[in-house]
């Protein structure tokens, strides 16, 4: 199928003279569609032919659009849009609607488009659920974080191939509310701060060792700035284009001190501090980590008056809990980082920018990411690794030359930060191996050998000639773990099963066409050719499942329930203990990831006593660098109760939400955990914006056990170390479910009749 986002991307709309112009206080006017005549184009929108108005058929009220596609129809899809300004306030944009289809041959889909200066600043889309054929009437939601440099917002509905959809009752909200209701977006900063637009007019060819060491001191004393002095924290400097004031001095200093005395200029340059009565004061009676500002007193680093300078704005910094760059998100408290521009119109290289993008991420981990004291491999090495980071990726991010060359200078350095949350996610492509195509089949690391599990695609997967079973030993005349050894540095993991897992994923992608392979099947080395084919063919839904085919809930037999958390629905987490009621044990399959959040409504139902599960840490905007505990979280029991054994299977697919469900479901009395390391990322995520339209984000809560045991880059440690093998995958078995009855089995002979 032809994917028509290309074209929604640079969608803009022609309005027909005389047309209303739409805005948000106008917008409710033509969401419902009730004010359109039937069998006409529906008033206010843009669009193509073959969409009117039906009065035969709504979700409510008299009217809905309709969108009809033929075999004649023009193009491969017919899209109705609207735009309207991005003229309000706010966090998070929501477009969500009711959509209802007949024999609709590739997919309908809702969409939602940010647009500034560039187009297509932020995108978001519901084709991934690839609704299709013929179904009922059925609410859509997608949503997009506001953003600061979009100007413009488009949003729409679109039929992709043949067939009818239906849709209606749209609503546009703005943190939850009508976007009518949506304050004023007030000028800030940046609109009147436009130096740097055109690029950062920093150009390097090279750079020495002081050059680098003062890269490194200068983003530290900007990043401790953008946090602690009240005149960046109060949103009255553009802080992205400060710095671009100030490389150009340090760049040229020809030792530390000449840059201390640059950079005291600088500082001085935004005013005193005054004396501050009512400054934040650190609490210390939940503390879990304290400040990381000991540099700050380094003189030697520093120089006497520029270390005097950044102690006294410390001890006068804000004590408000929101500024202008940072604030906690309400309730689970991870950092929210506001007011960062993206710059999507960017043109790479620009050494400046690109210093930009390393300095902001760094300084957001030195003082907001939870794990910092985890992120090191060696503990010894713990107080310097951040820092030491730092001074490393300077030179490859600032030199490096073209837009990939500088993504994938930025892979390695976030793949340093050890979060599987905090990866480069608009740049996976850019990460090796780089190709548009796949050989058709899924690989998972088994015995420490790159293994094919199965196929996905059912004619491409048997006609390539490999078996699930098959070790991959080269690809391309190169053996596997030379390239795992190359790959490894750049792939963004908290552990390394987890890494091992990704590079599976992504191991087969390259060039489309043949491949040559090399596989060990038994004892036998076979060589052969293998096409790599277009992701577009290929059914990649099962990737990161490891759960078994079939229903949510299954009787695996008269005595043993079975419960998948791929499929699972919170509202049915009643049903699914009736269904398991007199059965001796019940498998919780969490080989995957949740697909509705049932931590408290199924976890309830399996412990017999209120049973607290876990506890966070959470950061300080008012203290920088500090995070605190929080009190435990549990489980209260509610009926029906599962009395039989639970056990709970995990493996490295077992991530964030998934390994959260794990934590709360092993306090079920005797619940067991099988299976092996899981991913070792917990804990709610916080977008980290880039320049160059790219994007990241880390972990943004620290996640322990009530015991104050982690789960970073620790993962669920099992009860019962089970890892498939590859003769389980040739013989088509699944070892864990075998392990999970065996257990079941036992404990029950055990038990008291």
């Amino acid at each position: 199928m032809k994917s028509p986002w290309n074209f929604v991307l640079c969608v803009s709309l022609a309005m027909p003279a005389g047309a209303q112009t739409i805005t948000r206080q106008n917008l409710a006017q033509i969401l419902g569609f009730e004010n359109g005549v039937a069998g006409a184009f529906p008033a206010g929108w843009s669009g193509s032919a073959g969409i009117f108005i039906d009065n035969q058929v709504a979700h409510s009220g008299r009217n809905s659009a309709r969108i009809d596609r033929t075999s004649s129809s023009p193009s491969t899809f017919s899209t109705l849009t609207v735009a309207i300004p991005l003229d309000f306030a706010g966090k998070t944009i929501e477009w969500r609607g009711f959509v209802k289809t007949e024999n609709v041959s590739d997919a309908v889909a809702i969409w939602l488009r940010e647009d500034g200066d560039a187009p297509s600043l932020g995108f978001a889309t519901s084709q991934g659920l690839g609704v299709k054929g013929t179904t009922d009437w059925k609410e859509y939601s997608i949503t997009l974080p506001v953003i600061n440099e979009a100007k413009q917002l488009y949003f729409g509905f679109l039929l992709i191939g043949t067939g009818r959809a239906w849709v209606d009752d749209l609503q546009l909200l703005v943190d939850g509310q009508p976007v009518a209701n949506a304050s004023v977006r007030i000028p800030t900063v940046f609109d009147g701060d436009h130096e740097f637009d055109a690029g950062s007019r920093v150009s390097l060819t090279n750079l020495t060792d002081i050059q680098i060491k003062n890269l490194a001191k200068l983003a530290k004393v900007w990043g401790f700035l953008k946090y602690h002095h009240p005149v960046v924290t109060g949103g009255k400097r553009h802080w992205d284009y400060d710095l671009f004031r100030i490389l150009a001095p340090v760049l040229a200093a020809g030792d530390g001190e000449a840059a201390n005395q640059a950079i005291s200029g600088w500082i001085g340059g935004l005013g005193e501090v005054a004396d501050c009565t009512t400054c934040a004061a650190l609490k210390t009676s939940d503390l879990y980590l304290g400040t990381n500002l000991d540099w700050l007193a380094d003189e030697e680093l520093l120089g006497v008056g520029l270390s005097q300078t950044l102690r006294s704005i410390y001890r006068n910094r804000t004590p408000a809990a929101k500024t202008f760059y940072v604030s906690l998100s309400p309730g689970v408290l991870n950092p929210v980082f506001e007011n960062e521009l993206t710059y999507g119109s960017l043109k790479l290289p620009d050494a400046g920018y690109q210093l930009l993008s390393l300095f902001r991420f760094w300084n957001m981990v030195q003082y907001f990411y939870p794990n910092r004291d985890v992120m090191a491999d060696d503990p010894a090495n713990q107080p310097d690794y951040w820092d030491t980071v730092l001074q490393d990726s300077i030179p490859g991010i600032a030199l490096a030359k073209t837009s990939l060359a500088f993504q994938q200078e930025m892979l390695k350095f976030i793949a340093r930060i050890h979060d599987t949350h905090a990866n480069l996610w608009s740049s996976i492509a850019a990460r090796p191996p780089i190709g548009s195509c796949y050989l058709p089949v899924d690989v998972r690391f088994v015995e420490g050998r790159p293994v094919v599990l199965r196929y996905t695609s059912e004619t491409a997967g048997p006609a390539s000639g490999l078996k699930p079973g098959d070790a991959i030993d080269r690809l391309d005349g190169v053996a596997v773990d030379e390239l795992v050894a190359q790959w490894r540095p750049i792939y963004a993991d908290s552990n390394e099963a987890a890494r091992l897992r990704d590079i599976g994923n992504y191991m087969t992608r390259g060039a489309c066409g043949p491949a040559s392979v090399s596989v060990l099947r038994g004892q036998d080395l076979i060589s052969l050719t293998a096409n790599r084919v277009p992701v577009s063919t290929l059914n990649f839904g099962a990737t990161y499942t490891h759960d078994l085919a079939g229903d949510t809930f299954q009787l695996l037999s008269k005595d043993i329930g079975y419960l998948k958390l791929s499929s699972v629905v919170a509202s049915k987490s009643a049903s699914y203990i009736q269904s398991a009621a007199g059965t001796k044990g019940l498998i919780v399959d969490i080989r995957n990831y949740p697909s509705e959040f049932v931590v408290f409504t199924l976890g309830s139902l399996l412990v017999s006593e209120p049973t607290d599960f876990v506890r966070f840490t959470n950061g300080d905007v008012t203290n920088p660098g500090v995070f605190h505990w929080s009190s435990p979280l549990g489980l209260t029991p509610q009926q029906p109760r599962y009395g039989g054994k639970v056990v709970i299977l995990v493996d490295e697919v077992t991530q964030s939400s998934a390994e959260y469900h794990a934590m709360a479901f092993r306090t079920s009395p005797g619940a067991i955990v099988i299976g092996s390391t899981t991913a070792g990322a917990d804990g709610n995520v916080s977008t980290v914006p880039l320049p160059a339209g790219l994007s990241s984000y880390i972990s943004g809560i620290g996640v322990y056990y009530p015991d104050n045991r982690p789960t970073q880059r620790v993962g669920i440690v099992p009860d019962i170390v089970v890892s498939p093998t590859i003769e389980g995958i040739r013989a088509g078995r699944d070892e864990l479910i075998e392990e999970a009855i065996r257990q079941i089995n036992a404990s029950a002979a055990m038990s008291p009749r």
